[in-house]
């Protein structure tokens, strides 16, 4: 799975229907730049995550990850965006970025871009910066029962938010008989990575304080 950094095209059509409010919101589906997959973003314990929710190319691997023991992992369910922080004063979070095509972790920085780009860049050691934009597939992410477990988050009241389903993707060869894309959770769902909060390698950060790479 490619997710190298480099500029990505805008995609024409994108959600403008979304008010203007919903401009700097980071959360949602987004199609990287070469659109080999989507990264759906969530804020989870009080940092926004980002993994792979899709892969045009079904069933990759985190091959080039540096752990021998972890070159087998599935690539979907993945974590890419790490423990991002907001920046004081500015819609802008930093944190990392996992690049799957070279296992290597860097330091990044997400900025929403109007309701349907989210600009990505990431630097190693302070230099060797790039990036890429990433266009919005799938609308802003309501919180989730494991977003309420951040320090300092409205304690939530009934039941808890759904999180928003993911636009469907252009459907190509056998994907075409998948189906439509439904829910997250729901039975015979496409979307096998629902509420990314909950995946492993995101909430056992939020336990431990690392990330189990």
């Amino acid at each position: 799975m490619r997710l190298s950094l480099y500029s990505g095209i805008i995609l024409a059509c994108g959600y403008t229907c979304l008010t203007p409010a919903l401009a700097a919101d980071p959360t949602g589906d987004w199609r990287v730049a070469d659109g080999v997959a989507n990264i759906r973003v969530a804020q989870c314990n009080g940092s926004m995550w980002g993994a792979v929710s899709w892969e045009k190319t079904p069933g990759g691997r985190d091959e080039h990850n540096p752990d021998v023991s972890k070159r087998s992992r599935p690539s979907l369910g993945m974590a890419i965006l790490i423990d991002m922080k907001k920046k004081a004063g500015v819609d802008q979070w930093e944190g990392q970025v996992y690049n799957a095509q070279d296992g290597q972790l860097y330091s990044s920085t997400i900025t929403p871009v109007g309701t349907d780009q989210l600009e990505i860049k990431g630097c190693v050691l302070g230099f060797l910066c790039g990036g890429e934009t990433w266009t919005r597939v799938a609308p802003p992410i309501p919180s989730s029962p494991a977003n309420s477990m951040a320090k300092g988050a409205p304690k939530t009241t009934g039941a808890a938010p759904k999180m928003a389903a993911p636009a469907a993707p252009p459907a190509t060869g056998a994907q075409k008989s998948t189906g439509a894309v439904a829910k997250p959770g729901q039975k015979g769902a496409a979307d096998t990575v629902g509420d990314i909060c909950l995946l492993p390698e995101i909430a056992g950060f939020a336990h431990e304080g690392r990330l189990k790479q």
